[in-house]
């Protein structure tokens, strides 16, 4: 799986501390926390008819995350939901779109780790692109990585940053194999994710999916459970191991980027039938009528 690029994009208007800029004129200075030591948090929204799926949820994360690495200035959620609005309109976006939000610690007055030496900040990068689900519908392939997920005594995975070293370690491992991406594990050899998405496994009509221990707190893997509250679908958060995997019935993955998608293959297994299972039809449709009737409207 590579994305590639769209056409749409070419003339984008990225929005720096609130100002609209061409994406070729786009850029932040050499000494921002982000540049200098990957000083920052993030987070992946998607547009719908003009609506923001579970915008709230994915401020509350960004502002938890930015508190949790001791940010002095963190903006209002009604100021970052305004330059996204702003920037959805200058680029007269209304759907199919995802939106990348990066919030910087800021600019130092000298390199260096240290954060006193943010003198100010922080930066906040509103990106908006022309980018649908970016996964094949028809189910994606995985190898189980040797790269481990970071163990929370180390770096708390609830804070989503931009130190992405670790998953990107796993998806060179995943091309390299030629899949689509990656399943990693934790330090115990349980599963935690994907490289990029969450992960849910069927077996025997429950639907589980592993703790978030060493994974991010997903906003659509919420929404799933949310779902499988709401219909009556047996779920369970717990720990999951290779065998669990291998004997499901069938496997999923979820986020902001893709959505849901199944998981046909890992470590050249095929799961369940190979093909999308019935349970993860049927969420995968209760998620799409969710987002066509829900969410933040903002253009």
């Amino acid at each position: 799986m590579k994305q590639c690029f769209d056409d749409r994009n070419r003339d984008l208007l990225v929005n720096i501390n609130g100002e609209l800029v061409h994406r070729d004129q786009a850029g932040v200075s050499p000494f921002d926390s982000a540049v200098q030591g990957g000083d920052a948090v993030w987070e992946g929204l998607r547009l719908y008819e003009g609506r923001i799926f579970r915008l709230t949820q994915h401020l509350d994360r960004l502002r938890a995350s930015a508190q949790a690495l001791a940010f002095t200035e963190i903006p209002s959620h009604s100021d970052i939901t305004r330059e996204v609005a702003r920037t959805l309109g200058a680029n007269a976006m209304r759907d199919d779109v995802h939106i990348r939000l990066t919030l910087t610690r800021g600019v130092k007055y000298t390199s260096g780790m240290d954060p006193r030496l943010n003198t100010s900040g922080p930066t906040l990068i509103v990106l908006a692109e022309h980018k649908p689900p970016v996964y094949d519908s028809a189910g994606v392939r995985l190898i189980t990585s040797g790269i481990r997920r970071v163990p929370p005594g180390s770096v708390d995975q609830h804070i989503h940053s931009c130190n992405l070293i670790n998953s990107i370690l796993a998806k060179i491992q995943a091309n390299a194999a030629g899949v689509d991406d990656a399943l990693m594990l934790d330090q115990r050899g349980l599963v935690a994710e994907t490289n990029a998405t969450n992960v849910f496994v069927v077996h025997r009509g429950k639907v589980a999916t592993p703790l978030t221990t060493s994974c991010p707190e997903g906003i659509t893997r919420a929404a799933v459970l949310d779902l499988c509250a709401e219909h009556g679908l047996p779920n369970v958060e717990r720990e999951l191991t290779l065998t669990d995997v291998y004997r499901s019935d069938e496997m999923f993955c979820s986020g902001t980027m893709g959505e849901l998608v199944p998981v046909i293959e890992v470590d050249g297994r095929t799961i369940g039938t190979g093909q999308q299972g019935t349970i993860t039809a049927k969420l995968t449709a209760l998620f799409a009528d969710l987002v066509s009737r829900s969410g933040t409207r903002v253009v």
